[in-house]
């Protein structure tokens, strides 16, 4: 958390020391063009810095979810959760059917991470009215594991090296032992789970986790640049994404259909 504080604080001072280049923003204390250029230099050497802050290495002491099987060890790590008061079977249909449409900002955020290319039918380019996690399974992710009504695993890699292609069909086996049990250098594998838990009478615990490894040092410290610059918009996809279920979670036990297209965001579904 303190390489992504340190990345965007960064990022915000060379903003500003940049508008100050043009006209120096006095009322920030920033009065000539030569303080202005020195906050900028400064604020991109804290970007640098704050980038590639090593990452610790976190190893699973104790498997317990599916998710401990297929990333036990890792080096970057997001989670969030959500209180819902509904069975676990209903939660788990809602989780399956949440389309893109539904989840707040989705569409925003996925257009400034491809930099508004439209890209072919992916989870950063999803079709409308498609449940999300139908799509990430025919595109990028793999699903590694499911046990109805508790939980769902998916993997894919965030980073390979130059010019690697994959051979043959992948299968959840060739993703545990090829990138996250070897050590080939230039890989870094990314596993995100749902896990659905009891949470008292008539109520669950629904959480999404993501966990990323890479194979070597170098990996670690480009992806590690990369990670702290998309993570408050990976979380905040993530928490929207969590208060989407609950919502059609909540429609559904009302009889009505979750409505689409109808959340806000600056563009519109087809991207």
């Amino acid at each position: 958390m303190l390489g992504v504080v340190g990345v965007y604080l960064g990022v915000i001072g060379a903003f500003l020391g940049g508008i100050s280049l043009l006209r120096p923003l006095s009322f920030l204390a920033i009065r000539t063009r030569v303080q202005a250029a020195l906050i900028l230099a400064l604020s991109f050497i804290v970007v640098v810095i704050s980038g590639l802050l090593p990452a610790r290495e976190t190893r699973v002491a104790e498997e317990r979810t599916l998710l401990d099987q297929f990333a036990p060890t890792y080096q970057f790590r997001e989670f969030h959760s959500i209180k819902i008061a509904a069975p676990k079977e209903q939660v788990y249909r809602a989780l399956n059917s949440v389309t893109a449409d539904e989840i707040a900002f989705f569409r925003t955020l996925t257009w400034l991470r491809r930099f508004g290319r439209p890209g072919p039918e992916s989870i950063l380019n999803p079709p409308p009215h498609v449940p999300l996690l139908e799509v990430a399974t025919k595109t990028s992710f793999l699903l590694l594991a499911e046990d109805p009504d508790r939980e769902i695993v998916l993997g894919t890699l965030a980073a390979a090296p130059p010019g690697w292609r994959l051979s043959g069909m992948p299968t959840p086996e060739a993703f545990k032992s090829r990138f996250v049990t070897a050590n080939t250098p230039g890989f870094a594998s990314a596993t995100i789970n749902f896990r659905i838990e009891d949470s008292g009478p008539a109520a669950c615990l629904l959480t999404t986790e993501t966990r990323v490894y890479a194979t070597d040092i170098w990996t670690r410290r480009r992806f590690a640049f990369y990670w702290r610059l998309i993570y408050p918009g990976s979380a905040l996809i993530r928490r929207m994404w969590l208060k989407a279920i609950a919502r059609r979670v909540k429609l559904q036990t009302a009889g009505h259909e979750a409505p689409q297209d109808h959340l806000p965001g600056i563009f519109s579904a087809s991207g």
